[in-house]
């Protein structure tokens, strides 16, 4: 169902720590989707990335099915034969180097694809690199706020799946029409650079109802996805909330998203870590292994938490 009422989301300002980390857990734990602000992602290099993605979706088809990514299920180039009206690429995994520049060069993006900010490759390597930085920053102030000790840990070797999105709306017709049903992300988190000239986005509020949210230049937005390295409501004994979202048509417009999802390895042992666990917060999930986890996801279809009852 979905609401008239726009949500509004928590701001947490990366420039303000430790002071924002109070907000933060409120975010994490609630909603479980926030703006952030001074994230460090140049401007000039943020508009020159969407100039760029644009025109990867221009591309010969040929040159678009080279997208290929055996790494991760559902990995790789979506056409608009899968989805209706959104068409993708990835880069796996967008933490290496070696990957995005397999990812330039399939797509032949090296040396011949220009733009008037200059070649495709270096553009999307600056961005990617960027945006990973991002990822690994925000991670860590999360597991932070929800009192998790990291001590020596980072999130640097982690995976980390990033998406080039266009969705195909361009009729009077296709508004109201869905472009991403209702899901929850797979991984411990991701970050979103949203279209700020076209809206869609919507997150499931506190009263179970889809609301929509405008986009606000200079921000990006972060999910708790359900997977991480350990699933994140079963590592967090349900202390984490996975953000429910989805993506309709407002406008008779084409509109681009690039996101960046940190993942996880497929065989990780997933069980609530012992700090979450007291007398006042029981046990809630079982151990099981992360990978049996996404094959349930898939064989079922739920995408949006269904699954997370059964554990």
């Amino acid at each position: 169902m979905a609401s008239d009422h726009k949500l509004v989301l928590p701001v947490i300002d990366l420039a303000n720590f430790p002071k924002e980390l109070e907000k933060l857990a409120a975010a994490a734990t609630g909603l479980g989707c926030f703006r952030i602000v001074n994230h460090g992602m140049p401007p000039m290099l943020t508009e020159e990335m969407k100039v760029v993605t644009r025109s990867l979706f221009n591309l010969p088809a040929e040159a678009r099915l080279r997208n290929v990514n055996d790494n991760i299920h559902s990995g790789g180039y979506i056409s608009l034969s899968e989805l209706r009206f959104l068409e993708s690429f990835s880069i796996y995994d967008a933490s290496s180097m070696t990957d995005i520049r397999s990812f330039c060069s399939l797509l032949d993006t090296t040396t011949q694809q220009r733009c008037d900010h200059g070649v495709y490759s270096e553009i999307i390597s600056a961005y990617i690199e960027k945006l990973h930085d991002v990822v690994i920053n925000i991670a860590g102030k999360v597991a932070e706020s929800v009192g998790y000790n990291l001590g020596g840990f980072s999130f640097d070797e982690w995976p980390c799946l990033a998406r080039l999105n266009f969705f195909d709306f361009k009729v009077e017709e296709d508004i109201g029409c869905i472009g991403i049903p209702a899901h929850t992300d797979s991984g411990f988190l991701s970050v979103l650079q949203e279209d700020v000239c076209v809206g869609g986005l919507e997150i499931m509020n506190s009263h179970g109802n889809f609301a929509p949210i405008d986009p606000v230049p200079g921000t990006l937005i972060v999910n708790i996805g359900d997977v991480g390295k350990v699933m994140v409501k079963v590592w967090s004994n349900g202390r984490l909330q996975n953000a429910k979202h989805r993506v309709i048509c407002k406008d008779a417009k084409s509109r681009i998203s690039i996101n960046m999802f940190l993942l996880a390895a497929k065989d990780d042992r997933v069980e609530p870590e012992a700090i979450f666990v007291d007398s006042e917060h029981p046990r809630i999930y079982q151990t099981f292994i992360l990978n049996e986890y996404r094959k349930l996801r898939d064989a079922s279809g739920f995408r949006a938490g269904e699954i997370l009852p059964l554990l």
